[in-house]
């Protein structure tokens, strides 16, 4: 029976598989459920996991739902997800964002927030909650509900979606540095720091968006040694997640199919452990004939990568981390 439980010790170290996110897991955004095809993009193109973006505060108030206030128990939804879990999919239920009221903070106790929580994770039945830092939120709250829920139930990955300073330093100090170091301070047993490598501008001319988006990752991972210093380097890398927005950026930087390779090759060069982008919706080209302007500046859409692509190509490429 000892050597039973050793063999098992060893295997989750070596694979980093125990209780952990899924390695790949595009995020795919949830409004009036359009394109909400789990099954789907399961059956065709192999996809296991996917992060759910995002459970919002509902109107203002301390209830969560997913954006323009579908309510978060959506029966066309919940059919969905009941349908892609039963066929062993996993998912993780992504809070915050760019746009939208944070439950985090219309939620004003530890209570009402691990309430809130618990209902989206119920309703999904999702094994993975992920806080996207994009605002300044009321960490003690925060973390005191995530502790809450990793009581509750050991099982529950937490992960810290956060934002990138830039390709010659890593994540932004206020949403990313200054939230690990609450989340280290409160207890919070993070298994994911999911950096999100767009909107940034490369620092060396002729240095590919790829290349970029890969010294993120490695100085964000001497950020994450000075949080947690009793962690190894392999320890580290297997915490860091790396999600890219395809095709067109919003600061008109472009992630290209050749960078999408070159952040694979990284990932598996370096056993990192998320790989997700933003978003499986925007997967494919885009049929309209001119794009949107905003002034001078194109518009990325929500619909498509505004680049030549076939459809799913960035998935495609993102599911070789298996290989």
């Amino acid at each position: 029976m000892n050597n039973i439980i050793v063999i098992v010790l060893i295997s989750c170290v070596a694979l980093a598989q125990c209780n952990r996110e899924p390695r790949f897991a595009p995020y795919i955004f949830l409004s009036k459920s359009l394109d909400f095809k789990l099954v789907e993009f399961h059956k065709q193109h192999g996809i296991n996991a996917f992060s759910l973006a995002f459970a919002l505060s509902d109107n203002g108030a301390c209830k969560p739902s997913w954006f323009d206030n579908v309510p978060i128990d959506d029966p066309t939804i919940v059919k969905e997800i009941q349908a892609f879990r039963a066929l062993g999919g996993q998912l993780i239920v992504s809070t915050g964002g760019a746009g939208g009221l944070y439950l985090e903070n219309w939620c004003h106790s530890v209570q009402e927030l691990t309430a809130a929580y618990k209902q989206v994770l119920s309703v999904t039945g999702a094994t993975g909650l992920d806080v996207d830092v994009e605002v300044s939120l009321p960490l003690d709250v925060v973390m005191g509900a995530l502790v809450a829920i990793q009581k509750e139930n050991p099982a529950i990955t937490v992960s810290f979606t956060v934002p990138t300073q830039g390709d010659d330093y890593g994540m932004n100090d206020p949403y990313g540095v200054d939230v690990l170091k609450s989340a280290a301070a409160h207890g919070v047993n993070v298994d994911v720091v999911n950096v999100m490598v767009m909107d940034f501008k490369t620092s060396k001319p002729g240095r590919s968006y790829g290349e970029a988006i890969t010294k993120v990752g490695e100085f964000s991972v001497q950020q994450m040694a000075k949080i947690w210093p009793q962690k190894s380097e392999i320890e580290l890398y297997g915490m860091l997640g790396l999600t890219p927005m395809l095709g067109l950026n919003n600061n008109q930087e472009h992630f290209m199919q050749s960078d999408a390779q070159a952040v694979v090759a990284f990932a598996k060069q370096k056993q990192i452990g998320h790989l997700g982008f933003w978003s499986i919706n925007r997967d494919k080209q885009c049929r309209k004939v001119s794009p949107k302007f905003n002034g001078n500046r194109v518009e990325p859409d929500p619909d498509c990568s505004n680049v030549q692509q076939q459809a799913f190509e960035f998935t495609d490429i993102f599911n070789t981390i298996f290989q």
